[in-house]
């Protein structure tokens, strides 16, 4: 066990400091993501006009992902884990009251613009990790930001499910929000922790930013085709499942947090082990291995619809999200590192913000399709089978290219950290 968690003492401080800017950060996330939904829905929405609401969030995000892509090379990130880190907070508070007077245009913009602010965060952790990280640390970094969203919800989850158990009068969806939110700018101070000098990076870059045809366009479209696949299923259903708790087993939003903050726990057990499955498995093995059982697991899940009426339909359902939750993360880091090594230093800063883009506008995309089967009665375990089915191509898509990824190794077109 020493030697297990001694792979990460190795961690440069100021990426330290960025992982726990991060970790504030999904912290709002989790918790928007945890009882968001249920918080509207007590407050007269019905699930498909939240899925109409929140689909504005990711169009955000889609606008000004690819934008923020061309800005990135050969400029300092801090800056925009600063703005971020101030504007999210602020954001989500404004929208918990705009919840709450039915400002249906206040709750657009404030969705709208904290997509874009949480553009600061997801299109740059990665590109500044592997900018000012040494290379032997890549990862383990990696690793540990995308544990960042398993960190965020645990606490969000145990806080939930604590305080509303501590006075579930006082301590309603709103209010818990609200704390949240406020507990986010915690964010601000880590970010001004992060001392590094990125010019030494930066000088190692082109200075002027690359034009469009400068880009390895069909090496960044053939590493974020699969991304596409797996992000249009996801947006179909991981936005809406404490919905589908709360509507198909009456899961209070206090337990549903519960169970997500475990969820949580396992995913950060199951990154803090994606070094040793890479070694040991190798990409080949590990991603579509995973994300199969993952998928096994989430058909599982959606078929307890059917059988919603049996009282241990519940429990397996709460079971198989448990399972899915790990196995389906595990695969991220590695996926993420075959994606910036396979399109190589210079299409870096635009394969991360393509990803996000990708997510992002799958995730409206998607929403819409939501709101829309749902506004016609389409049943929950239907949309989830339509993610397993995507994730399944997507399975296939992840593991050419691996072995596509493995071959331009062995050929010396890229190096594998």
């Amino acid at each position: 066990m020493p030697n297990f968690f001694s792979q990460f003492k190795k961690i440069e401080k100021h990426i330290i400091n960025l992982i726990f800017a991060e970790v504030f950060i999904q912290i709002i996330n989790s918790a928007l993501l945890l009882i968001l939904l249920i918080y509207m829905q007590k407050s007269g929405y019905s699930d498909f006009q939240s899925a109409d609401f929140i689909s504005y969030r990711f169009l955000g995000t889609l606008l000004f992902a690819l934008p923020l892509g061309f800005l990135l090379k050969g400029r300092p990130i801090k800056p925009l884990f600063l703005t971020g880190s101030l504007a999210i907070p602020i954001l989500t508070l404004i929208m918990i009251y705009a919840i709450e007077y039915k400002a249906d245009w206040l709750l657009y913009t404030s969705q709208t613009l904290w997509g874009i602010s949480f553009l600061c965060f997801q299109i740059t952790a990665l590109p500044y990790i592997l900018r000012t990280a040494k290379k032997e640390t890549h990862t383990e970094a990696i690793t540990l930001s995308f544990a960042t969203y398993s960190f965020g919800g645990i606490v969000s989850g145990f806080l939930i499910y604590g305080l509303s158990a501590l006075n579930p009068v006082f301590f309603d969806e709103k209010t818990i929000l609200i704390v949240f939110s406020l507990l986010g700018f915690v964010s601000f101070y880590f970010v001004t922790k992060i001392k590094t000098d990125e010019k030494g990076q930066l000088d190692m870059q082109e200075k002027k930013t690359l034009k469009v045809f400068d880009y390895d366009w069909l090496l960044i479209f053939k590493a974020l085709f699969p991304v596409l696949i797996i992000a249009t299923g996801a947006g179909l259903s991981i936005p809406f499942v404490g919905s589908f708790f709360f509507n198909i087993h009456h899961l209070p939003a206090s337990d549903f947090a519960f169970y997500g903050s475990v969820a949580a726990v396992l995913v950060a057990l199951g990154a803090m082990i994606v070094p040793l499955i890479k070694r040991t498995l190798g990409y080949q093995i590990a991603v579509p291995l995973t994300q199969s059982m993952a998928v096994f697991t989430l058909i599982i899940l959606a078929a307890t619809e059917w059988f919603s009426s049996f009282s241990l339909a519940a429990s397996v359902a709460i079971a198989c999200y448990l399972i899915r939750q790990p196995l389906m993360n595990i695969a991220s880091p590695m996926t993420s590192e075959v994606v910036m090594n396979y399109v190589g230093d210079k299409n870096r800063e635009m394969a991360s913000a393509l990803t996000s883009a990708i997510w992002s506008g799958s995730w409206f995309i998607s929403s819409r399709i939501f709101k829309e089967l749902r506004e016609t009665g389409f049943a929950y375990v239907n949309v989830f089978l339509i993610t397993a089915m995507l994730y399944s191509i997507g399975i296939l898509c992840y593991y050419l290219l691996i072995m596509d990824y493995n071959k331009r190794i062995k050929l010396g077109l890229i190096s594998d950290n």
